[in-house]
């Protein structure tokens, strides 16, 4: 660990599938050596399948640094998302769904959002009510998100999510699936409480940075948007933390 700073390396949209442990495996012993607390922001299976997550766990334990993630939409779509994230508990991984962690005198705060859309044009809770209940959803999520945030004790904190809160980050895709990238939300409780920076991943041809309202830092750290930003780099975004302000409040 750096005497002066403590460095943050993260990813999302790994989508572990049966065969990509040695993929995986580069790139977390890759993570070890850069950084000192590893990030993954969602959909870190392909199918929320307990086989690709065992590939993924047995990859991570390569690492041996601290790991600290969220669950993404992939990673729900077999059912068995319990299942996925006790596999990866298990295998010593922070999992965060509106609980915080701590480490080296960094608090953690997480969920792994929903969609709805930004600023004026985010989907309201009127009419069928199968909308009001997706709508429900992304507030549910918002809540969630903000008690995680009112957990943290330290005076460097960090905003780990899947879904975006603000819009910038999710620019360059279609404009017609703006709405299912995330919702400003999400947005809503880093305002209450603010962080020193925001991770997440889902939008693949996003931006890789912006900020919310309030000057937060916004990081889109979606894998296959690091390999085309990044190529001469392993796909990780990298933050360092000075070291002196990770102290307990």
């Amino acid at each position: 660990m750096s005497q002066e700073s403590i460095r943050l390396a993260a990813v999302g949209d790994l989508h572990c599938t049966k065969t990509s442990g040695s993929e995986l495996r580069w790139l977390f012993a890759q993570a070890a050596e850069s950084a000192d607390i590893l990030l993954l922001c969602g959909d870190l299976t392909d199918y929320g399948l307990p086989e690709e997550t065992h590939v993924l766990a047995e990859a991570l334990s390569l690492a041996r640094i601290p790991a600290v993630a969220v669950l993404g939409n992939h990673d729900f779509e077999s059912g068995q998302q319990d299942e996925v994230r006790r596999i990866l508990m298990g295998a010593g991984v922070h999992m965060l769904d509106g609980e915080a962690c701590e480490i080296h005198g960094i608090s953690f705060a997480g969920v792994k959002g929903f969609a709805g859309g930004y600023g004026r044009r985010a989907l309201g809770p009127w009419g069928e009510m199968t909308i009001k209940h997706f709508v429900n959803e992304a507030i549910q999520e918002a809540l969630k998100f903000e008690s995680s945030l009112a957990k943290l004790r330290t005076s460097q904190r960090i905003g780990v999510l899947h879904y975006s809160p603000i819009q910038a980050t999710v620019e360059g895709e279609p404009i017609e699936i703006f709405p299912f990238l995330g919702t400003s939300r999400l947005e809503e409780p880093l305002i209450r409480y603010p962080v020193q920076a925001v991770f997440h991943g889902h939008a693949h041809r996003g931006q890789p940075e912006g900020k919310t309202a309030n000057n937060i830092p916004v990081y889109n750290v979606a894998k296959p948007l690091l390999q085309r930003t990044f190529p001469d780099r392993p796909p990780f975004r990298i933050v360092e933390i000075p070291k002196s302000e990770a102290v307990s409040m």
